[in-house]
């Protein structure tokens, strides 16, 4: 047991936290008053892309160059819509409120850049939650004209349904199958051209409840860039589950907020690699300031990724 706590100047400090944390929270510089929750597992201190959760797959689904990548099916359409306007907006809406306590900070951002927003935008955010991606759809309020990059093998897991419904499209295997992901990629154009929004999680995988920011992958700026769309910043903090929301979770099962910051708008007239970088570090600094991080352990770009 015991913890750390360490006092910083201008009044910013370390969270309290276990002693066996990992070496990055050790690190973590916080603005006084953010809450850091208990880690809920040991994280990896040296890959922060390492996978920490492998739901089991249930069914077999090839992502070769024979999936439906675009699916305008009748069927598909229905339950896009009922997925969104029922389960989405309604049904995880009620649920999230009431167990996470989710709260929306930011709207006035929509509003604010309604033009820049208009012919679509892609939408970034921290992945620490089963159902951030959810969270993040309620906070932009979300349409079933959004859609969003995937693991591809969570689609052969109980949860391959819902992913659907959220508008998930699955990512093929680049290194097997290269005539897949030029379907992806053809399919993400026309995404495009209809004017539809993207949703990625720029950590590439889910650290339950995890503070500090990871590093980015560029795959969001990169479409950003190739299809000159807003980055609009989104971050999911954490609230201490205090009050009447005790009784709907454990005390170690923080509450949420997501906070919507200012679009970043790429420029198109820049080399494309360079802009790629930009905006990347850009997006990762505004949102540890967004998040209450004055010290982030984890930089904003890992290797070639």
């Amino acid at each position: 047991g015991g913890f750390y706590l360490h006092i910083q100047a201008k009044k910013c400090i370390f969270a309290q936290i276990f002693s066996t944390m990992n070496k990055q929270y050790q690190e973590l510089q916080v603005q006084e008053g953010v809450y850091i929750p208990q880690p809920a597992l040991q994280y990896p201190e040296e890959n922060p892309f390492e996978r920490t959760l492998f739901p089991k797959q249930i069914k077999h689904i090839d992502f070769d160059e024979h999936y439906p990548y675009i699916n305008d099916s009748g069927k598909y359409r229905f339950n896009l819509l009922w997925g969104y306007y029922l389960v989405i907006h309604g049904l995880l809406r009620l649920k999230l409120r009431i167990q996470m306590g989710l709260r929306i900070r930011g709207r006035e951002v929509l509003k604010k850049y309604k033009s820049e927003l208009k012919h679509g935008a892609i939408t970034i955010a921290n992945h620490v939650y089963r159902l951030d991606c959810p969270c993040v759809l309620i906070a932009v309020n979300g349409t079933h004209h959004t859609r969003i990059p995937m693991f591809a093998p969570n689609f052969r897991t109980k949860d391959g349904f819902f992913m659907q419904l959220a508008g998930g499209v699955p990512i093929p295997d680049s290194t097997t199958n290269m005539s897949a992901l030029k379907k992806f990629n053809e399919a993400f154009d026309e995404f495009h051209r209809r004017g539809y929004w993207f949703h990625i999680f720029p950590e590439a995988c889910r650290w339950d409840m995890y503070k500090p920011l990871r590093p980015f992958q560029k795959g969001a700026f990169t479409m950003s860039y190739k299809y000159n769309k807003p980055i609009l910043p989104c971050v999911i903090t954490f609230r201490e589950r205090k009050g009447i929301f005790r009784l709907f979770g454990p005390k170690s099962l923080p509450l949420l907020t997501v906070t919507i910051g200012e679009p970043l708008l790429p420029d198109t007239t820049q080399p494309r690699k360079t802009e790629v970088e930009r905006l990347r570090t850009q997006a990762h600094t505004q949102m540890q300031q967004m998040a209450g991080i004055t010290h982030n352990p984890w930089p904003a770009s890992w290797g070639n990724l």
